[in-house]
C-alpha cells in the first residue's frame, strides 16, 4: 500500500517580494531566501515548520528567461498572493503517481534532488486543493537546514466544491495525516504557531 505524507505548503505570486509580504502580514514573520528552479523558471523563499515541514512562497524568476512550457502551481497567471496548494512525500512517486497528476520530473535546487509530478498544463490538480507528489533523492530534507523561527503548523484544511473527490484521491495515494475537507468554494487555510500566537494564512 502507498504511503505519502505532508511535506510542504506552497504560497503562489507573481513577484517573491509580494509573497514574502503575504506572509509576513499574515504570520507575522520573516523568511529566508531558497533558490532557483532552471527548468521552470522559478524561485523561491522558505519558512520551517517543522523537522520535515515548511512553506514555500514560489513565483516567476524575472531574471532568467521564461521556460517555454507553462511554469508549475499555474504561476503564469498568479497574480495575488495566496496558498494555492500543498506538496505530499512519498518513497516511490512511480509507483503513487496517477496520469492525473502530469509527467514525472527530475528537479534540482543546489544540493537537493527530487522527483515530481508536473502536469504539461501547469495546472494545480482539482484547484489545487489535492497536492503535487514528490519524492527526495537527496539525503537530507530541506526544512533540516532552514533556520528556526518559531513556527509550527498546527493544521491544515480544505474546501472544494466536491470534497469526495479529494478524500478518494487521498486515499488512492494513502495518505496518512489529517486533511478535513468540506464542501465550498476552493481554498486552503493553514492555522500556524507563531512566536506571536497561532495565525491563519490563506
Amino acid at each position: 500500500m502507498p504511503s505519502t505524507r505532508l511535506d510542504h505548503l506552497v504560497v503562489t505570486a507573481g513577484s517573491l517580494d509580494e509573497g514574502v509580504e503575504h506572509v509576513r502580514r499574515q504570520l507575522g514573520v520573516d523568511m529566508q531566501k531558497g533558490g532557483e528552479h532552471a527548468l521552470m523558471g522559478t524561485h523561491n523563499f522558505l519558512l520551517k515548520l517543522g523537522e520535515k515541514l515548511y512553506l514555500e512562497v514560489i513565483a516567476p524568476n524575472p531574471e532568467v528567461p521564461p521556460p517555454g512550457r507553462p511554469r508549475w502551481f499555474e504561476l503564469d497567471s498568479a497574480r495575488t498572493p495566496r496558498l494555492a496548494t500543498w506538496v505530499a512525500r512519498c518513497d516511490d512517486v512511480r509507483a503513487v503517481a496517477s496520469s492525473s497528476l502530469g509527467k514525472i520530473e527530475s528537479m534540482s535546487r543546489g544540493n537537493f534532488e527530487w522527483l515530481m509530478t508536473v502536469p504539461e498544463d501547469g495546472r494545480l490538480h482539482l484547484g489545487g486543493i489535492a497536492p503535487t507528489l514528490l519524492q527526495w533523492r537527496s539525503k537530507d530534507h530541506p526544512a533540516e537546514t532552514m533556520k528556526d523561527h518559531g513556527c509550527s503548523l498546527v493544521r491544515l484544511e480544505g474546501s472544494y466544491p466536491e470534497p469526495e473527490k479529494v478524500r478518494d484521491f487521498l486515499d488512492s495515494m494513502g495518505f496518512e495525516g489529517e486533511f478535513p475537507i468540506s464542501k465550498g468554494e476552493a481554498g486552503l487555510v493553514a492555522q500556524v504557531r507563531t512566536p506571536g500566537g497561532t495565525r491563519r494564512l490563506r
